[in-house]
């Protein structure tokens, strides 16, 4: 099993505000690594302790909820057949151990999240755009999916600043444009206080700004895929989060270099939105420590 991969996309400036979409090959739409137990174990307990706010779908979904089962295990088949078994009835995650009876599973979305280290939003086409139909969201990073289900985009990202003026309008029409053949991904990125990959809840930590120290930062990353399913024409919303400690940083002086400047030039509502207020001086004072030539 490979090494988790890194992505740190400071070096692009800050594209909170930008869709900086790239071509997606299809072999690549899913990621397995080395943290690929801890995830899936992680996501188990989730589910069985937390359902209704890490799983979530409307009425008549379920046939569009099949057709990205499908895809999903067709896909991890034909490009990772050494992690699975399938047989006509069931489906095995071999690291884990866990055999999964198809049959059981009434929201086929629900059981296509228990596979792999990606949370799954899918979306429907209507009239105030694309609404969020179904979610399997196991890992959100300070957002409630019962407070999203159902809502079109616009609604959706209300709480991310300049959203409806600079970036509304071009998701829109990305996902009118978006065909099956031409899948596409972007990443972003946040700076977090904790590895816990569930953060539903939270949007700060409890640490003091004055107890926080370099070793409680995260640098938390998602790798978010967009792709047109062939039969509903809904769009999947796929999103992978890596996170690794802000430390990495240490010899990566230019990366440190870049996100300084990003963090120095974020407007005050972007802070607030991305919660780097309490830890704004804790961070920047770790990234000049990194830039600082060795004498």
């Amino acid at each position: 099993m490979s090494n988790q991969r890194i992505y740190l996309p400071f070096a692009q400036g800050d594209r909170t505000l930008s869709l900086g979409l790239q071509p997606l090959r299809v072999e690549d739409w899913i990621e397995i690594d080395d943290q690929f137990v801890p995830y899936l174990q992680r996501k188990t307990e989730l589910l069985e302790t937390n359902y209704a706010e890490v799983f979530a779908s409307l009425p008549e979904t379920q046939s569009a909820q099949q057709e990205v089962l499908h895809l999903l295990i067709d896909h991890l088949l034909r490009y990772f057949p050494e992690q699975y078994d399938r047989t006509s009835a069931t489906i095995t995650v071999k690291a884990t151990e866990q055999t999964w009876n198809i049959a059981d599973f009434s929201q086929p979305l629900d059981l296509a999240g228990r596979l792999v280290q990606e949370d799954f939003c899918l979306m429907q086409p209507s009239d105030r755009g694309y609404s969020l139909a179904a979610a399997s969201l196991c890992f959100p990073l300070r957002w409630r999916l019962l407070e999203k289900i159902g809502k079109p985009m616009m609604q959706i990202h209300d709480p991310v600043p300049n959203y409806g003026e600079q970036l509304g309008n071009p998701v829109d029409r990305l996902f009118d444009r978006l065909t099956v053949d031409r899948p596409v991904f972007r990443v972003n990125w946040s700076i977090v206080e904790t590895p816990e990959l569930y953060l539903g809840h939270q949007s700060h930590s409890n640490i003091a700004p004055s107890e926080l120290s370099v070793d409680d930062l995260w640098v938390r990353v998602e790798r978010q895929t967009l792709r047109r399913l062939e039969q509903s024409r809904w769009i999947l919303f796929t999103i992978r989060t890596y996170r690794y400690p802000l430390t990495i940083l240490k010899e990566q002086r230019d990366l440190a270099i870049d996100l300084r400047s990003i963090v120095q030039q974020l407007s005050p509502e972007m802070q607030i939105y991305k919660n780097l207020l309490p830890i704004r001086e804790t961070l920047l004072s770790f990234l000049e420590a990194a830039i600082a030539p060795i004498v």
